[in-house]
């Protein structure tokens, strides 16, 4: 702890670059030369960096830091990507303070970026316990299509998952329990016509979709956890046909396994109000959700007392959020949130405090040592 409070100033420092070196995670050419900084980096404290080529979203890298043989290392898991778009720093600069550091993706999450990096170099400087596995991936925030797999296979080989994603409050809680995310595409067919001159022969697919839409937000369940909720919808030509087409992108979270196929079951026997028009569904839970299994709580309890220790108290939630924890978390205990402490993520105000760089690593840090 007294040697990553020493280092402060330079996790500032290492995090500007970071934020300064904008990646959107549509941005291919922008994401690759961030991965190509971020290997340069973790290859000067000791690891062993390979970068997962990608045609579509940028490469992921893989930093391999040795330890003990016979102990399985330890996975730490993040993303280097952003929602920002090329030019946000214009209008959302990087600034700091003695109490606050902004700027697009300080928080989610180039700031748990560095607290990984400095607290891999302070056991580097001791000794490492055991061996560490970073993954740093491109396609987080659209879904790690091509990241998931990878994540996954790395998860088999691990004792545990840590997953520095930004801490659940200002708090600094950590995460023992995520949502499963999905998305549902709902398509209506319907019969075009022309609205004044033969509206009997038309067919509304926006019509339908409508009624559709108000049947599968009842789906929610909010005892349960479960939400449906249409997030986007799309229809129609112009004002005077009736529509022909028209479609909805429904967000679905939900708790548990069990809810996963009783939604799959909701949506897959919807059927038409109109008869005259047809429905496609597609989609899915695409992140499975992150129970609170015994494992996490283990880790949970490992990290409370460790806060402990260095003189600052520690507590756990359930978000409704979606994580690349989501998929490691059925596979090895994971430990979500360890991230950076602060606030507005995927907002213009978005900011973490400065001072809880240096204690964060250290907690990071000391699970690493006792997992």
């Amino acid at each position: 702890m007294n040697y990553l409070t020493s280092q402060q100033a330079a996790m500032g420092t290492m995090l500007r670059r970071l934020v300064e070196h904008e990646s959107p995670s549509d941005d291919k050419a922008a994401c690759d030369r961030m991965v190509e900084k971020l290997a340069r980096d973790f290859a000067a404290i000791g690891g062993n960096t390979r970068l997962h080529m990608n045609k579509k979203a940028g490469n992921h890298l893989q930093a391999d830091f040795a330890g003990p043989r016979g102990a399985k290392p330890v996975l730490i898991v993040g993303h280097y990507d952003t929602v920002y778009g090329l030019g946000t720093l214009k209008t959302m600069p990087y600034r700091e303070t003695r109490e606050r550091i902004s700027g697009p993706g300080v928080l989610d999450m180039k700031g748990g970026i560095v607290q990984m990096y400095f607290a891999i170099a302070a056991l580097q400087a001791v000794g490492m316990p055991r061996g560490v596995t970073v993954m740093l991936v491109s396609d987080e925030e659209t879904g790690s299509e091509s990241s998931r797999p990878i994540t996954e296979r790395l998860a088999k080989k691990s004792a545990a998952a840590l997953v520095c994603e930004p801490a659940a409050g200002e708090d600094g809680a950590l995460k023992t329990a995520r949502k499963g995310v999905g998305d549902y595409l709902l398509k209506v067919q319907g019969v075009a016509a022309h609205a004044g001159l033969d509206f009997e022969k038309g067919q509304s697919a926006i019509l339908e979709l409508a009624r559709q839409i108000e049947a599968v937000c009842e789906f929610t369940d909010l005892k349960r956890g479960l939400t449906v909720s249409a997030g986007v919808v799309r229809g129609g030509t112009r004002s005077n046909v009736v529509a022909a087409e028209a479609e909805a992108e429904i967000d679905v979270r939900v708790t548990n396994q069990k809810d996963v196929e009783r939604v799959a079951k909701l949506f897959g026997g919807l059927k038409a109000k109109n008869r005259k028009c047809t429905l496609t569904v597609t989609g899915g839970v695409n992140r499975p959700p992150m129970e609170r299994s015994a494992g996490t709580a283990a880790l949970f309890a490992k990290a409370e007392r460790i806060a402990k220790e260095l003189g600052f108290p520690l507590k756990e939630m359930a978000v409704g959020g979606g994580s690349d924890g989501n998929f490691t978390a059925s596979i090895v205990p994971t430990l979500d949130g360890l991230g950076a402490v602060g606030d507005g993520a995927h907002a213009s105000h978005e900011f973490i405090f400065a001072d809880q760089l240096p204690r964060r690593a250290a907690l990071l840090a000391g699970l690493i040592q006792a997992v």
